[in-house]
């Protein structure tokens, strides 16, 4: 006695549907470890390995199911009526996943033209963090308080980004201080030079020129004549962003110590209010 033709195709389906989750886990471990090994090299660009991922995945189920359903005749017919009324059907998918269809769009142009890539720093709105997956569908954003912010791809796709490492990763870090009128601004200048240059994360950036001319490494100039202080920027820098953030945070505090050491005055806001008698 042999086995009923219904039994025989339900086998079928459950071993396809069987091997198509294999061969999409399968997948997926390897593009893991092929990310994996591209992140080793600092200069190297998962983006692209991570995007294909989704994608490749996306299909494997697509097909596997598709072909599932085909080995069932009561769900082919269905899927054959489906077919039938495919003009109407496709007019309501279309206007049902419109909005899906726009993000797998906007994902595939931020994948090709790369206004930002993996494990970049970006600030999106009054949003910053670092770029941790672009899917098909939306891209995570991983905020420094290690949580993860959904952007749909259309939304970011649309938005002004700042992207701190885009291109050169080299970065000018601004270091703004105030200083009252009466404090000596020869000191400041020379203090801010001085802890700028021995911090282990500066990075002299000087040309040949700026060097042979003896040009100080650290430039320090006056700014604005404020209301209650004299206003002095700094232009320090760093390798990359990181080191950038993290020298300003020092040198804030190193600075700030040596002012008070010396007699420096950071000023406080104040007014001279004068009083008329009435009569």
């Amino acid at each position: 006695m042999g086995i009923p033709d219904s039994v025989y195709h339900w086998t079928i389906f459950i071993a396809i549907i069987a091997v198509t989750f294999l061969l999409a886990i399968g997948v997926n471990k390897i593009f893991k470890r092929v990310i994996a090994k591209s992140s080793e090299d600092l200069h190297s660009d998962p983006t692209n390995y991570l995007f294909i991922r989704h994608t490749v995945i996306a299909l494997i189920y697509t097909l596997g199911f598709s072909i599932a359903i085909y080995k069932i005749p009561e769900l082919r017919v269905l899927a054959n009526s489906l077919l039938a009324g495919a003009g109407v059907l496709a007019l309501a998918v279309g206007f049902a996943a419109q909005h899906a269809l726009s993000n797998v769009i906007s994902g595939i142009f931020l994948v090709l033209f790369k206004p930002f890539r993996i494990n970049d720093r970006l600030k999106v709105r009054n949003l910053s963090g670092i770029v941790e997956d672009i899917t098909l569908r939306h891209t995570v954003i991983r905020d420094f308080e290690n949580k993860r912010i959904i952007i749909p791809n259309t939304i970011i796709s649309d938005e002004i980004i700042i992207n701190s490492d885009h291109g050169d990763d080299e970065k000018c870090k601004f270091l703004d201080f105030n200083i009252s009128y009466e404090s000596d601004l020869s000191k400041a200048r020379a203090i801010i030079q001085e802890e700028v240059i021995n911090h282990p994360l500066f990075l002299d950036h000087r040309d040949p020129i700026e060097k042979e001319n003896g040009d100080s490494p650290v430039t320090v100039r006056v700014i604005n004549l404020g209301e209650y202080a004299v206003e002095l920027r700094a232009w320090a820098w760093a390798n990359n962003a990181s080191d950038a953030f993290v020298m300003g945070c020092d040198l804030y505090e190193s600075i700030k110590l040596k002012f008070d050491n010396v007699g420096i005055e950071i000023p406080y806001p104040h007014r001279t209010i004068i009083q008329k008698k009435t009569i």
